[in-house]
């Protein structure tokens, strides 16, 4: 087979850049410690800053790297393995569920969350807003869309909004007989309202766990978990309990 068109391209600057940034990060520089300046770092591996961002910002992909709000670039430490397997194949709010609620609201979802739950593009939900911890940092925010046919008990439930409601909805949630849960895991950029609970710049990269929980033939619940991409490791298995295990 001759070569293909792809490897006779040469590596990009930045892509070298980010190797040996890598480098001195492990020969340099401590978990923590506070990067130069983006002029000093250019200065120094004689590049311009627009190569030195692309590195940076590629090592900040790969976890290396955090930026973090009023102190700059640091280096990232090891990330957390965190298991988001079927964990008993259960609810969203089931006995060993490490997510905590933080609130609920009534509102109409985006336009692809409604579709995957079968409901009117103009039709409100039950939103239970949901955060993930490991060591007292929150690693990653939920939002549970569920609509009101799949927990009808709560019609005599009085609260409207707020953390009691949302562990109603999931109360009543449990209640279901679940069918199973279909799972899709994706990159992407922090959304600002998830940037400001994970303590990261809006635009930082996460990844987005979409999941669809399955009842009665249709779709019951959707859940969107937004994870740092920056100090997660996704794990999937089938070990029963959800673990969070240091890297």
């Amino acid at each position: 087979m001759g070569t293909t068109q792809l490897e006779t391209v040469p590596e990009p600057k930045y892509w070298h850049l980010k190797t040996v940034l890598a480098k001195a990060l492990d020969s340099e520089f401590a978990v923590g410690e506070v990067l130069p300046n983006e002029r000093e770092l250019a200065a120094r591996f004689g590049v311009a800053r627009a190569t030195l961002r692309q590195a940076l910002e590629q090592l900040e992909l790969e976890g290396r790297l955090q930026r973090r709000r009023g102190v700059g670039t640091t280096v990232a430490p090891p990330r957390v393995g965190v298991d988001v397997g079927p964990a008993h194949h259960s609810w969203p709010g089931a006995q060993g569920d490490a997510w905590q609620t933080e609130g609920c609201e009534t509102t109409v979802p985006p336009a692809a969350v409604a579709r995957a739950l079968g409901t009117a593009d103009d039709h409100a939900v039950h939103v239970v807003h949901r955060v993930r911890t490991v060591h007292g940092q929150a690693v990653a925010t939920e939002l549970l869309y569920v609509p009101a046919a799949s927990v009808p008990g709560l019609s005599g439930i009085e609260t409207d909004a707020g953390t009691a409601r949302g562990r109603a909805v999931l109360r009543e949630l449990n209640r279901l007989e679940l069918g199973g849960q279909e799972r899709a895991v994706e990159l992407g950029s922090a959304r600002a309202e998830d940037a400001r609970r994970l303590d990261r710049l809006p635009g930082s990269p996460v990844l987005v766990v979409t999941t669809r929980y399955l009842a009665a033939g249709g779709t019951a619940a959707v859940a969107v978990a937004t994870y740092r991409a920056d100090t997660c490791r996704l794990t999937f298995g089938d070990s029963g309990a959800v673990s969070l295990l240091a890297s």
